[in-house]
């Protein structure tokens, strides 16, 4: 989780690391005079003049959207520090605006005192314009800033909701026990003329957004990045003697946020240089700004190496978690150095024997290869040739975003937009990509996925009983994989447009006010058997006798239908109580009953959710109990790798009580730690909720601590238990704030390079580090 920080420097200044810094001036400047002399006047002149070159250098950067979501007022603002212009989403359609508390207006710049939150539907997309094909950094923040009156990041309950960029999942946002305004950034390949961020809803609090912001990049840059790979910010540092604690626009013109590093005491060295830092001709992959790479951090002399640690979040699954980490260095010490080091990703070697250029950038990365480093951590190890320790200017790291959902056919989709405005259609769901991710696909849609490597389609559109009024949209007719089109059962007006039909097999206008002739197009499609046109209870029946006017099926079809019908009814019949027969009853029963009852809406969480069938089946129909408890039973079962697991069944008694499951369920899939049983997968059914956990053969630690016949703990293990669980002395204090939080740490003791043999003993969450000291870079996420 990227975590926003409030820090005040001096009495006079702000800074978040959404908003940048801002100089709150002193009431007494800010109060109107009565006259205004001609120097007054000067001045005022001279600062509108600023204003103004401002207002021009932002515009002239084009394709910069900037949001102020839940602003109320109709006109666009240009923000004080930075003076991009924000404009209000007042046109946006759904979610409901507010201001957040009046205790936090004070320290909040002005696109942070608003926000529009979405307490309906499970997705709201915001639409943003862009170039298909294009680069684009995205950025949502969010200040919760108590606007519900109802603390709710702060009461201890579960607080976290969801982010999409298109229709890939992004990252989650997670205010549980979190006060502070949260960023996220994605680097991502618009797959259209425009891009969706979306807000998911996880039923663990209320989604909220308080500003969007789109920034595009140059094509070059971050190589990496294309419509099937996205990155998503985890941090992004800049190093040195640095007065604010957020660098952007327009500094970076690409608006990225670095955020300085804290200390700057010994052993910390900062240096800066006054000389032109170059990058080579043709390196524009970062395009680092100049006035960054001015400025490094180095240590005294007499230490040897640093590490760079990025904490993960509670809500980051850290096992399966994918860095790419971009070191961006240049050697700016006026003398002629001989600094030399090595770069790893905890104990991988990366980069060997490097060695800065002078004055000139070198940014290192290992040609877009994620690593899996759960810990984030990167180690910058001195050499034996080398005079001087490592240096650093600033470091970008990023995680994997997958884009495998494909999105809608893009026709399908303007086509669709249209038939929405057509009618001005409010449905909750019809928000963001109508087929994909499949789980939000619009009500009313039946969309075909069987072209696993090409973009759904939308097959089938059901809009009867939905008050349509007025002519027939001709976008329905334009859609070229449409097959069945239900407009039944509405106020439609006009004649039915003479349009040649793409490949539409069911055209059901029937109960509409529909009149005048009908097209020969269609009526050759109907009589040739290609279309099957319901046109009864419209005026224009009145005039015409035939059976796509009436309800009456020709008598052969009658005849057959009263024929056939029976026949496939009784030898269904009869099939079906020889299955009886030949079946367990029970279980048959059994099994259809509770497949009625899955849940359709899934958690979007990372591990396997398991159908009530699939429990029966790997725990031999519930065959071996191991437990009880006041959950339920606890079975054992063996999944079809070979892998054993321990299903926890809740009573049924007690589902309907339960209404802490799914929080939990989300909660336990975050959780992971050593000493932890892993939870599997989970089962979401109406009639049955269970917890599928791995196999502990030898039981639990009271049991081995009691002894039995089979095993027990000798005295010795049981020492280590013991110590284990006593609590450790913490890590040297860093930053104010939980270790949840990202925060730059004084230099603690750590471990020396991992070539050199050292021992280093895990406790905890703690390491006990012998023999030699040096000190760390850590930032906490």
């Amino acid at each position: 989780m990227v975590v926003v920080f409030l820090c005040y420097i001096a009495s006079q200044v702000i800074c978040t690391s959404q908003i940048g810094c801002s100089v709150l001036l002193p009431k007494s400047a800010m109060a109107k005079s009565s006259t205004c002399s001609s120097s007054a006047k000067l001045k005022w002149t001279m600062a509108l003049l600023v204003v103004l070159v401002s207002m021009i250098r932002v515009h002239g950067q084009p394709g910069f959207v900037s949001i102020d979501c839940g602003f109320a007022n109709s006109n666009a603002y240009n923000d004080s520090s930075t003076g991009i212009q924000f404009d209000p989403d007042a046109g946006f359609e759904g979610g409901l605006s507010h201001k957040i508390s009046a205790e936090f207006m004070a320290d909040s710049d002005e696109h942070q005192k608003t926000l529009r939150s979405f307490p309906d539907g499970s997705r709201n997309c915001y639409t943003l314009p862009s170039t298909t094909g294009k680069k684009y950094l995205v950025r949502a923040t969010f200040t919760y800033g108590n606007y519900d009156g109802l603390n709710k990041s702060q009461d201890g309950s579960l607080f976290l909701f969801g982010l999409h960029i298109g229709v890939n999942f992004w990252d989650a946002v997670n205010f549980t026990n979190w006060g502070v305004p949260i960023w996220k950034e994605v680097l991502t390949v618009a797959p259209s003329n425009n891009i969706s961020v979306c807000l998911i809803n996880f039923g663990s609090g209320t989604p909220f957004i308080s500003t969007l912001e789109l920034r595009p990049l140059q094509d070059m840059m971050y190589p990496f990045v294309n419509t099937s790979v996205s990155i998503s910010y985890f941090s992004r540092k800049r190093f040195g003697n640095v007065t604010g604690f957020i660098t952007r626009y327009p500094s970076d013109p690409y608006d990225r946020f670095w955020e300085r590093f804290l200390y700057q005491d010994p052993p910390w060295i900062s240096l800066d240089t006054s000389n032109t830092v170059r990058r080579l001709p043709g390196d524009n992959a970062f395009q680092v700004p100049e006035d960054i790479m001015r400025k490094a951090s180095t240590l005294e002399a007499n230490y040897s190496f640093m590490y760079v640690n990025v904490g993960v979040g509670p809500n980051l699954d850290a096992k399966n978690l994918q860095l790419l980490p971009i070191f961006h260095f240049a050697e700016i010490n006026n003398s002629n150095p001989n600094r030399r080091f090595d770069i790893y990703s905890t104990n991988e070697l990366l980069f060997d024997d490097f060695s800065p250029a002078r004055f000139q950038v070198d940014s290192m990365q290992e040609n877009g290869r994620f690593l899996h480093n759960p810990e984030a951590s990167f180690l910058l190890n001195k050499t034996r040739r080398s005079r001087l320790p490592p240096l650093i200017n600033a470091f970008e790291l990023y995680s994997l975003v997958r884009m495998d959902n494909f999105t809608t056919d893009s026709d399908d989709v303007n086509y669709m937009k249209e038939v929405k405005k057509h009618y001005n259609l409010a449905r909750i769901n019809w928000n963001g990509d109508p087929c994909s991710p499949r789980e939000y696909s619009w009500e009313g849609l039946t969309c075909d996925y069987s072209k696993s490597n090409q973009n759904p389609t939308i097959v089938r559109v059901d809009l009867s009983k939905s008050g349509l009024q007025g002519a027939l949209a001709i976008s329905f007719l334009n859609m070229v994989s449409l097959e069945n089109l239900d407009l039944s059962h509405n106020n439609l007006t006009g004649t039915i447009p003479d349009y040649p039909l793409k490949s539409l097999k069911v055209l059901d206008l029937s109960n509409n006010q529909l009149d005048g002739p009908i097209p020969n197009s269609i009526l050759q499609r109907s009589q040739a058997g290609l279309l099957d046109l319901r046109l009864q209870g419209n005026p224009v029946c009145s005039k015409v006798k035939d059976t796509y006017c009436s309800n009456k099926k020709n008598t052969t079809q009658t005849l057959l239908i009263a024929v056939i019908v029976p026949v496939v009814l009784v030898s269904f019949l009869v099939v079906m109580f020889i299955l009886w027969k030949l079946c367990w009853k029970g279980k048959s029963g059994d099994r259809e009953d509770y497949a009625m009852y899955e849940e359709e809406t899934p958690l979007h969480i990372d591990i396997r959710r398991f159908t009530y069938a699939e429990l029966k089946l790997i725990t031999n129909d519930f065959q071996t109990i191991v437990g009880k408890g006041g959950f339920g039973t606890v079975y054992h079962g063996i999944l079809e790798t070979g892998d054993e697991v321990a299903v926890k069944v809740l009573m049924e008694t007690s589902i309907a009580e339960s209404t802490d499951f799914l929080p939990e369920v989300q909660t336990l899939s975050k959780v992971h730690h050593k000493n932890l049983v892993t939870l599997v997968g989970y089962c979401q059914n109406k009639k049955c909720l269970a917890l599928v956990y791995d196999f502990m053969p030898r039981g639990n630690l009271q049991q081995l601590l009691k002894g039995g016949d089979d095993y027990s703990l000798n005295w010795e293990q049981r020492l280590h238990i013991a110590l284990d669980s006593i609590p450790r002395r913490p890590r040297p204090p860093a930053m104010g704030g939980s270790s949840t939080r990202r925060r730059a740490a004084a230099p603690p003791p750590s471990p020396p390079p991992p070539r050199n043999g050292a021992r280093t003993v895990r406790l905890g969450e703690h390491y006990s580090i012998q023999p030699e000291q040096a000190p760390a870079l850590c930032f906490f996420s």
